[in-house]
C-alpha cells in the first residue's frame, strides 16, 4: 500500500519530515498546511506539492492517510485531534503536547477514531540507543544504578527571538528541558524505567525576553532504587553532544549522540568489540547543540517507517501516544520541583499552575 502524507506547519522541523518521507518507497508527500498561506505556499513550491488554504481541505483528502504535525509545541492537540477525527493515522513532533491534558485530549481522540498516533522521538532508532536497551532487557548491567542524561546546548539570543512562540510557556512548553532535552529525557526514562521522584532547579541565566529556564538540573529516583541526574542547558558555549550514561552492578555504556564511548561489562559477550567498532564515530553532524538544522532526517524515517508497518500490522507504534506522554511528565515534574522547592512524586495527578513562576526570578 502507498501512502499519502499530509504536513501540518511548515516551519525548519517540517523539512525533516519531507526528507524522511522522500526517502520511502511506499510514501508520498501530497500537501500541507500552514494558518500562514504564504508560509504554506512557499514549502508548497519547494516540495512540489499543495498547499491547503484550510486544514479542513487538506484532511478531507482520501488520497492522505498520514498527517505529521509540526507546529509550535503548544499548538499541536487542535490540529492532532482534527486529524484523528477525519481518520488520518497522526505523527507529532516532539513534545506530544505541553501539558497532560492536552497530550491525553490527543491520545483519547485517536483512540476512539481507531488511528495510530507516534510521538516523534528519533533517537531511539539509533544504533546506540537500541544496543543499550538490548543490553538493559538481557540484564548484562546488573542491577541498575545510575542514569544520567546531559544536553549542554547553546542557542543564540537571535534564535529565541526569530520567534513570538520560543521561550513562551504557551507555545514552547518551557526552555531547555521541554524544546531541547526533551529527547533525552525520553531515553533516559525508556532505559531506566519509570521515575519515583524529582527534586531540580532551573534558572534563566544566558538570555532575555524569554519566559522559561535555559538552565535546568535535576535529580531523579527512579521506581528501580536507582538514581540519576538531567543536566539541560541551551546556555552553555559553544554547545556539546548530547550524553548519555546508564550504569550498573554489572556493566556500563555510555552514548555521545550517535557513538558509543563507553561499552564495559563484567560478562563480557563475542559482539561486545564489534559492537564497540561499529558504534564509534558514527555522528556525522553537530546533534543540534549549537545549531538546531546540524540533524539529520534518518531517525525520523525510521520512525516514519515504524509508523507504517504499525497501520499495516494493525499494532502500536513503539512510540505511541502513552509513550510520547511520559518524557512531558517527567518536565513538567521537574518545573514543579522547581518552582515549589518541593520533591514531586509520580504519577502526577494533574497539570502544574506554573503560572506566575519564572525560572530567572
Amino acid at each position: 500500500m502507498a501512502f499519502g502524507f499530509g504536513i501540518i506547519g511548515t516551519g525548519m522541523i517540517a523539512e525533516f519530515h519531507a526528507k524522511a518521507i522522500a526517502d520511502i518507497p511506499d510514501a508520498k508527500l501530497i500537501g500541507c498546511y500552514n494558518r500562514t498561506a504564504e508560509k504554506a505556499k512557499k514549502f508548497a513550491e519547494a516540495q512540489g506539492i499543495t498547499a491547503y488554504e484550510t486544514l479542513e481541505e487538506m484532511l478531507a483528502n482520501p488520497e492522505i492517510h498520514v498527517v505529521t504535525i509540526c507546529t509550535a509545541s503548544g499548538a499541536h492537540m487542535e490540529p492532532g485531534v482534527a486529524a484523528a477525527k477525519a481518520g488520518k493515522h497522526v505523527i507529532i513532533e516532539k513534545p506530544l503536547d505541553v501539558t497532560l491534558a492536552r497530550c491525553d485530549a490527543i491520545i483519547d481522540a485517536c483512540r476512539e477514531n481507531n488511528v495510530k498516533l507516534a510521538t516523534i522521538f528519533p533517537s531511539r532508532f539509533h544504533g546506540p540507543s537500541t544496543e543499550m536497551k538490548k543490553a538493559v532487557n538481557e540484564g548484562r548491567f546488573g542491577k541498575l544504578s545510575l542514569g544520567d542524561a546531559y544536553v549542554k546546548w547553546f542557542r543564540t539570543q537571535e534564535y529565541y527571538d526569530s520567534g513570538a512562540w520560543r521561550g513562551t510557556w504557551q507555545l514552547d512548553g518551557g526552555g531547555a528541558l521541554m524544546n531541547q532535552a526533551i529527547h533525552s529525557v525520553d531515553l533516559l526514562c525508556w532505559l531506566m524505567g519509570d521515575v519515583e521522584s524529582i527534586t531540580a532547579n532551573c534558572s534563566l541565566i544566558g538570555h532575555e525576553r524569554i519566559e522559561v529556564e535555559d538552565v535546568a538540573v535535576a535529580s531523579l529516583k527512579f521506581k528501580s532504587g536507582a538514581l540519576g541526574t538531567i543536566e539541560a542547558s541551551t546556555a552553555v558555549y559553544p554547545g556539546y553532544l548530547k550524553r548519555i550514561e546508564i550504569h550498573g552492578t554489572k556493566g556500563s555504556a555510555v552514548m555521545e549522540e550517535e557513538d558509543i564511548k563507553s561499552w564495559d561489562f563484567a560478562e563480557p559477550t563475542e559482539e561486545d568489540e564489534a559492537i564497540k567498532k561499529r558504534l564509534a564515530g558514527k555522528t556525522e553532524t553537530g546533534g543540534g547543540a549549537a545549531d538546531p538544522k546540524a540533524i539529520g532526517h534518518h531517525g525520523h524515517r525510521a520512525q516514519f517507517e515504524d509508523l507504517l508497518a504499525a497501520v499495516q500490522e494493525d499494532r502500536e507504534p513503539a512510540i505511541n501516544g502513552p509513550e510520547g506522554r511520559r518524557s512531558v511528565e517527567v518536565i513538567l515534574a521537574i518545573y514543579q520541583a522547581a518552582a515549589t522547592g518541593q520533591r514531586v512524586d509520580f504519577p502526577l495527578k494533574k497539570d502544574p499552575d506554573l503560572s506566575g513562576w519564572s525560572p530567572g526570578k
